[in-house]
């Protein structure tokens, strides 16, 4: 049997555009095939979850039945007029619980776990399902349609990496056919996405994580000075600008190919990146970088978070409860990442980083008769944030646990 990776070689993208073929066709004289897209969808997780893969198929579809019942027995519960706290901590404890197993299992010693655990794109449909549970629990959703449930959560464009969309904005667009003007717009932002996702991720990204990383990465292991057990050097330098610009190149691009096909489809999937190097402060980068992530962040730890502690009075203090906020928010986000130390630490920085930011904004709005502001502070300001991403990402990479003798 076939097993595919999405996004990774010429041969998906041909059996790709061929099966998406009658749903063009059909959306472009304004009709939804609800009965070929499952099937659609059905065969492409067969690709992607069969053949040597079939364990994570198994999971997938443990999961989804697990969930499935989690979220309609939630749904039955709020309509007979009911809405404990400690039910809803319960119901979102669970949703996340095999989630949480997987990122314990997978740090285990490789042969340590002797069967497969988890599957691709866990993360993003539990995201999902948590979402969905909380938005329940406000009303904001009044009501869950199984097969559109069924559907949102295996969508499969977006099933591996996200980008993780909302429900209610799903079910609008899947709801109704576009316009015939409206698709021939979307299939020419379609096209536009598609080719630019391969020369970002097909072709620049090639370059820096390809050609380039293995040379640098092999030069900084091999020469430099050993400072306080770490080998620096500046090639430890080029390698955190060479992996920054593949990290980005290659997640951008395959986030592209997921906008793209969902364009296709006539579901306008949210963008994840908007030019994240202009930022001119870390929160703006944080709404320019893996945007869908940052925002679901945002929407359902931080902001709960504040509310929660606000009305428990917890921290008195505005300014410090809104610290302690992005601390938990970004340490929650290094965890997610991984149960690794840099993965952790990666958070923690950029949750200091935006403390620091608000400080000085603060600071700023307080004297900016005193602070100058033109194109030249803008610039430095974008070159500032730049650098302070950059070395968070060298972080992130875990090479300096290959420099730091001992932390291999």
């Amino acid at each position: 049997m076939i097993n595919l990776q999405p996004y990774s070689n010429p041969q998906y993208f041909l059996i790709l555009l061929a099966a998406l073929l009658p749903i063009i066709i059909g959306l472009y004289f304004g009709k939804r095939l609800k009965i070929y897209e499952a099937l659609f969808t059905l065969v492409f997780l067969v690709l992607t979850f069969g053949g040597v893969k079939w364990q994570e198929g198994i999971n997938l579809l443990l999961w989804l039945v697990f969930e499935f019942c989690l979220t309609f027995a939630y749904q039955h519960y709020r309509k007979q007029g009911k809405n404990k706290t400690s039910i809803f901590y319960l119901t979102v404890i669970l949703a996340i619980i095999p989630l949480t197993v997987t990122k314990f299992m997978t740090t285990q010693p490789a042969g340590s776990v002797p069967f497969v655990v988890g599957f691709l794109g866990i993360s993003y449909v539990t995201f999902k399902t948590v979402q969905v549970i909380m938005e329940l629990r406000d009303g904001t959703i009044k009501q869950v349609d199984p097969g559109t449930y069924l559907r949102f959560l295996l969508f499969f464009p977006t099933i591996s990496s996200g980008p993780i969309d909302r429900y209610r904005r799903f079910k609008q667009d899947y709801d109704k056919a576009p316009s015939r003007s409206d698709y021939i717009t979307d299939m020419q932002y379609a096209v536009r996405y598609i080719f630019q996702g391969f020369l970002y991720k097909f072709i620049i990204g090639w370059f820096f994580g390809t050609l380039w990383l293995p040379k640098i990465e092999h030069q900084a292991l091999a020469v430099g000075n050993m400072v306080g057990g770490l080998k620096l050097s500046w090639w430890v330098v080029a390698y955190m600008y060479c992996y920054s610009m593949y990290l980005f190149f290659d997640f951008a691009g395959y986030s592209l190919f997921a906008v793209g096909i969902s364009y296709f489809m006539g579901i306008h999937t949210p963008m994840n990146f908007n030019q994240p190097f202009k930022s001119k402060n870390i929160k703006d980068f944080w709404n320019r970088w893996h945007i869908t992530l940052s925002f679901w962040f945002r929407d359902f730890i931080y902001m709960r978070f504040t509310f929660w502690a606000m009305k428990k009075k917890l921290i008195k203090n505005r300014i410090r409860l809104s610290q302690a906020s992005y601390l938990i928010d970004f340490l929650i986000m290094g965890f997610w990442h991984g149960l690794t130390w840099y993965y952790i630490v990666y958070g923690i920085y950029h949750a200091l980083a935006i403390i620091i930011n608000d400080i000085w904004l603060r600071f700023k709005r307080k004297h900016q008769k005193q602070i100058p502001h033109n194109k030249f502070t803008e610039a430095f300001a974008i070159f500032l944030t730049f650098h302070v991403v950059c070395f968070s990402f060298l972080i992130f990479s875990g090479f300096l646990s290959q420099l730091w003798f001992g932390w291999k």
